[in-house]
């Protein structure tokens, strides 16, 4: 059994959230990071909010509890809507509806389907505000979060700004509405706690939270990756890491000199427009990575 190393603070988790856009092997490359925080001792939580979560099938390991134990420190947790409603409903579901209720003919799962489903960025605030607790609850020396597919993840990043504009209005539309039945707390209120829900986890993305993303070496994917660094720069984000994944290494095949001579063109941009940011390069390997031993393989390149 390895040694456990002692965390500088012991109340905390460091986060590592890897995101990128669909099918790049941002959950690979999570999955290994993991492995590799693990296999030093340290107690380590690979937790993914993808809609469409794959950490079980990396894993090759079923999950029949959450978290589940992989093996020794390490523990995969794949979270999806039903989650994510439980934690509207804890934070804020029966008081919104208590007061929608007075004027809207719905009930209470239809609500919480329909609220969690419609408003843009709401369930990835609630996933945030899950990891940021569990970061704090001193449960977990690392906590490794796998993302859904980034187009969606961005949309987290428009919710407080929604707020703020929704609350400009808010006094005229709920001034007489009835205090929650519920709390018994004014509706405005709940409002403004929401608010203050969604500035705290910005200040945890923007403080606690190292960025790493992952691309592949081609057009569309370095495209998009300019974009992504422009809205991360707009709300104060700052990538740590990039990852270049399914990197062709040439072996006398002409149809891979001919892939690899293309990727070359897009591996040269992405080091020069990134050259302040570590960028570390993973091959593309001729098999399926899954299970420990394969997993293995990418933590050695990305932790050389």
């Amino acid at each position: 059994m390895p040694h456990t190393k002692k965390r500088p603070d012991s109340s905390k988790a460091s986060v590592t959230m890897f995101s990128g856009k669909g099918g790049v092997g941002k959950t690979t490359c999570a999955a290994a990071t993991a492995l590799h925080y693990a296999s030093s001792g340290q107690k380590t939580l690979a937790i993914s909010t993808d809609a469409t979560p794959s950490l079980s099938h990396i894993f090759a390991r079923p999950v029949f509890e959450k978290p589940q134990m992989i093996k020794d420190s390490l523990y995969i947790n794949e979270l999806g809507v039903d989650e994510v409603e439980e934690m509207w409903d804890i934070k804020f579901g029966k008081e919104v509806y208590d007061v929608f209720s007075t004027f809207v003919a719905i009930d209470y799962p239809q609500f919480v389907e329909f609220t969690t489903s419609i408003l843009p960025g709401l369930s990835d605030e609630f996933m945030v505000d899950y990891i940021r607790e569990l970061s704090l609850a001193g449960d977990w020396d690392n906590v490794i979060w796998d993302t859904a597919p980034l187009g969606q993840t961005l949309t987290l990043f428009q919710t407080p700004a929604m707020l703020v504009e929704h609350l400009k209005l808010a006094p005229r539309v709920y001034a007489r509405l009835k205090v929650s039945n519920i709390s018994r707390e004014p509706i405005l209120d709940i409002i403004r706690r929401w608010q203050k829900l969604s500035a705290d986890e910005m200040a945890f993305l923007r403080k606690r939270v190292k960025f790493v993303l992952v691309t592949i070496p081609e057009a569309l994917a370095v495209e998009q990756l300019e974009s992504v660094f422009v809205q991360l720069c707009r709300y104060g984000l700052q990538v740590e890491q990039l990852i270049i994944n399914n990197v062709i290494k040439v072996d006398g095949s002409e149809f891979l000199k001919t892939k690899a001579a293309q990727q070359k063109r897009y591996l040269n941009i992405i080091h020069e427009r990134y050259a302040d940011i570590p960028v570390v390069e993973v091959p593309l390997f001729p098999y399926e990575l899954t299970g420990w031993d394969r997993l293995k393989e990418v933590e050695r390149i990305l932790f050389l």
